[in-house]
């Protein structure tokens, strides 16, 4: 009986090894560009568009600590992180007038995490009816801008709102 699960044995225990890097940290380590999505760096964490959005304007607010767990972020990385969370519904709320947000974290993959040894915080602009027939049904999101494009607008909302 043994012989029977060897072809899987070792990919299992070499899984590790074969996965990537983790791509907030990998992000975090490119330069401020439309590849890497990152809106805002900030000193203890930075704002990044989601590369799987919800809606236009989906933005992850994510510690540079590397972390899955919430309990091990020190407190000046939590404040800067609800600050920029703030400030994210100000800026996104200036520039496509949602009509509300969702804001949280999924930690771990039974709560719905798709990255989950890294948390981070989603802000996620709403309106009336963006969760319509095509989502649910179709399971495909439609978006009135491409990620290179929300990337520009973005990038240019944050620095508008930081020098008002």
């Amino acid at each position: 009986m043994d012989h029977i699960y060897s072809p899987w044995r070792k990919e299992y225990f070499d899984r590790d090894k074969n996965k990537p890097a983790c791509v907030f940290c990998e992000a975090a380590k490119q330069p401020d560009n439309p590849e890497n999505l990152i809106v805002f760096p900030g000193k203890l964490a930075f704002v990044i568009l989601n590369r799987y959005p919800y809606t236009s304007g989906h933005l992850m607010v994510v510690p540079y600590m590397h972390s899955k767990d919430l309990a091990d972020l020190p407190d000046d990385t939590l404040l800067e992180m609800m600050q920029l969370t703030q400030k994210a519904v100000r800026v996104l709320g200036q520039e496509y007038q949602p009509q509300g947000f969702n804001i949280g974290m999924n930690l771990g993959a039974v709560a719905g995490a798709g990255i989950t040894e890294h948390l981070h915080m989603h802000v996620v602009p709403r309106w009336q009816g963006d969760a319509n027939f095509v989502s649910v049904i179709g399971q495909t999101r439609v978006l009135p801008e491409t990620l290179e494009e929300t990337y520009h607008r973005m990038r240019e909302a944050w620095k508008r709102a930081s020098t008002t």
